[in-house]
């Protein structure tokens, strides 16, 4: 069984990028695969999610996200030192938090990864994105042991 790697915080991310504020940046998709040299950070924001599961509870997920555009500017390079400032001008709307970090890209379609490690390589920070993926958050509810679904039984 395969184990979920961790997202890294923002201190965490903040720490890796003030070891190597000289280094370009690449960031590597979750499978190996580097998206475009010349990306962009256009935001760093806090994204709150409040939403009620099937199950009927409220809850929340607060998340740092790290907004990428790729331009046409093939010669921009983004550096940990680029990326580290963009985090100061962040810090009043993050408020102190420790979040996870995620990073949207644009694609064909706008998806939202996780950051789960930073390294220092071959003259280069190195991120490297996980996945995400959805689940039911009231299984005890939504998935009846004996595999029927009665009408007002609470499942789904």
């Amino acid at each position: 069984m395969k184990t979920e790697t961790a997202t890294l915080s923002i201190s965490e991310v903040r720490g890796a990028l003030a070891a190597a504020p000289e280094l370009p940046i690449t960031v590597l998709w979750t499978d190996g695969e580097p998206i475009e040299a010349h990306f962009h950070v256009t935001e760093v924001g806090r994204v709150q999610k409040d939403f009620v599961d099937c199950g009927g509870t409220v809850r929340r997920v607060v998340t740092c996200l790290l907004q990428t555009w790729v331009g046409d500017d093939t010669d921009h390079r983004i550096t940990g030192g680029k990326l580290l400032k963009a985090f100061d001008h962040a810090a009043p709307i993050l408020g102190g938090e420790d979040l996870p970090v995620e990073l949207e890209y644009e694609a064909c379609n706008v998806v939202q990864l996780r950051v789960v490690a930073i390294t220092s390589e071959a003259g280069r920070l190195v991120i490297q994105l996980g996945g995400k993926h959805t689940d039911c958050l009231a299984k005890d509810l939504c998935l009846p042991s004996a595999g029927t679904c009665q009408p007002g039984s609470g499942c789904c």
